[in-house]
């Protein structure tokens, strides 16, 4: 089969890229709403890491489809443009539930964290909290956001500043060098449609020199 995307309609290219282009890694991402109204909490799987100097995280948020707000860009991306700071967490498989409840478009200020009933936890040396559940977060500040494509798309650059490893996740390894155990971090995936992936069989092989 050849699909010819200059036929294809924005949506019909969404799910032919989000069908094949799998597993995609889960950004979950805590930003602050403000004026006292709580954390927002989103999950975004277009996402990667693009840099190490500096580290760089990069994600796409999109616009709100529904609802009064309907056009306006998510709130992740507004809370970051203003305020800068956000958490991304990696989610387990124990967190499908959670996620998934959480990407519903909800009206600016109302909370995913407090409607989850979510427990957080500080991120040492960081302007936001983590969700004590998660075994890994990166503590983000924004380094570049740009508005792409015809809708448009705001393309987030987040450094890191911070860290957090559970250590029960945490191998022992070389000294200058972190090492996580991929099976105790069970990383939560997403595929298409209504799809997510676990670990499954873990296969190693040795970079050539």
């Amino acid at each position: 089969m050849f699909i010819d995307f200059e036929k294809l309609s924005a949506t019909q290219r969404y799910h032919a890229i989000t069908q094949a282009l799998i597993p995609r890694p889960i950004a979950w991402v805590l930003s602050d709403n403000g004026n006292n109204l709580g954390y927002n909490l989103a999950p975004f799987s277009f996402f990667t890491a693009i840099c190490s100097d500096p580290p760089l995280l990069l994600m796409s948020c999109g616009k709100k489809t529904t609802g009064q707000e309907k056009g306006q860009f998510k709130d992740t991306a507004r809370n970051i443009q203003q305020r800068r700071h956000f958490v991304v967490h990696i989610a387990s498989s124990t967190h499908l539930d959670a996620v998934n409840r959480s990407a519903a478009s909800l009206d600016h200020g109302v909370s995913e964290v407090e409607t989850l009933q979510l427990p957080l936890a500080e991120l040492e040396g960081f302007t936001l909290p983590r969700l004590a559940d998660c075994a890994v977060a990166f503590g983000c500040e924004l380094h570049r956001l740009d508005e792409i494509g015809n809708t448009p798309q705001a393309v987030i650059y987040g450094e890191i500043k911070t860290m957090y490893a559970d250590d029960r996740v945490v191998l022992p390894g070389e000294a200058d060098r972190l090492v996580l155990e991929a099976q105790s971090l069970d990383p939560l995936a997403r595929l298409g449609g209504s799809d997510y992936a676990v670990l499954g069989e873990l296969r190693s092989a040795q970079r050539p020199s």
